[in-house]
């Protein structure tokens, strides 16, 4: 029986080879992980049409023996480098046109292969392993949706326990803490916790300031569930409720269900950016959202297939999504909403079920 790894090595290989080449060095660690199943790094792979090598080293013979059975090692002696062991197994294989991953290799690295095999012609690819990557089988969206439970469990217990002189910092930290008491390896990123005006920032980094200065609260968070990864947002009322914000909060909440109910098989990626950018707009607030929809998550918290307003992508089942509309006024706040989103072959499922109607996040 093909293994599902064996089986994404098969399906790069004939992308290789319509690309006009005869192998594709993998040097991503990422794009590693997900052609064998390995969790660790400084190795790459040599994907040839009829079979593919590990390159590594001593420190990872056994855990390569135990995640990636039966697979081709090249294990470099103490003192070796690694472009040497690069060139040594593509003069092996009597290459004469070998691909690189050019969206990630290093120049540096690309001229000392270079200079180690003159004969060879090396050519740049860009997202051979990616666009096998943007559709997820059953077995990593299982993962993906564990990594949700992780960061909603964790979530519930953080939105029980704030208190007021609480900081962003202190949230943030405790959030880390409670993803791994909830069994995840981690934080997918590090946790966005903006308070009050604030929010308005979508990448803000954590400060000393403490929630109860202001009425709402904005969290960005996911879970690192081992390999596969999850990302979600919500605003929190912790004092006063204002009209302003519930009228902007239920535009952000409208522009995203109309994102969501766009999501299906076929559908352009730019389409559902429209969808929710419509809305926005139409309330006024169309300078205020400043970044696409969303993005693609697995492995990576950011990765293909990118929804935006100038995306060419044909939404195909499989997919997993980030659906997050935003308004961010300066010097006031900002309201985000995300989910993940899985598109199904007859549609979508919203993957993430934090609540997220306005009376729900009230903070008592």
């Amino acid at each position: 029986m093909v293994d599902r790894f064996q089986s994404r090595r098969e399906k790069l290989s004939r992308l290789v080879n319509r690309a006009g080449a005869e192998a594709l060095l993998v040097t991503n660690f990422t794009n590693v992980t997900y052609l064998t199943g390995f969790s660790g790094d400084d190795s790459y792979l040599l994907v040839c049409r009829d079979r593919a090598v590990m390159l590594s080293d001593s420190r990872y013979t056994t855990q390569l023996d135990e995640e990636c059975p039966g697979l081709d090692l090249e294990i470099r002696p103490p003192g070796t480098k690694m472009v040497a062991t690069v060139a040594k197994r593509v003069r092996s294989a009597r290459l004469g046109r070998l691909a690189i991953e050019g969206d990630s290799m290093p120049v540096s690295l690309r001229d000392r292969i270079a200079s180690e095999l003159p004969k060879v012609e090396i050519v740049a690819s860009s997202g051979l392993v990616e666009q096998l990557r943007e559709i997820k089988d059953k077995e990593e969206i299982s993962q993906i949706v564990e990594a949700i439970w992780y960061a909603e469990k964790a979530f519930g217990v953080i939105r029980a326990g704030l208190l007021p002189e609480m900081t962003e910092k202190e949230i943030s930290d405790e959030l880390a803490h409670q993803l791994r008491l909830c069994g995840a390896a981690g934080c997918s990123f590090p946790s966005v916790v903006a308070a009050g005006h604030r929010a308005a920032l979508p990448h803000a980094t954590v400060t000393e300031q403490k929630i109860g200065f202001s009425d709402f609260v904005l969290v960005d968070w996911g879970a690192d569930g081992g390999l596969y990864k999850s990302d979600l947002t919500r605003v929190l009322v912790t004092g006063r409720i204002l009209l302003k914000f519930k009228r902007i909060y239920e535009v952000v909440l409208k522009a995203q269900r109309k994102a969501i109910d766009a999501v299906r098989p076929g559908a352009l990626a730019h389409d559902v950016d429209l969808r929710a950018r419509e809305v926005i707009a139409k309330a006024g607030f169309a300078r205020y959202f400043g970044h696409g929809l969303g993005h693609g998550l697995g492995l990576e918290v950011h990765e293909a297939p990118r929804l935006g307003i100038d995306s060419k992508v044909v939404l195909k089942p499989g997919m997993v999504v980030t659906i997050e509309p935003g308004i961010y006024l300066p010097g006031w706040g900002g309201v985000r909403i995300e989910d993940d989103v899985l598109v199904t072959r007859t549609g979508r499922r919203v993957l993430s079920s934090v609540p997220k109607e306005f009376e729900e996040v009230i903070v008592d």
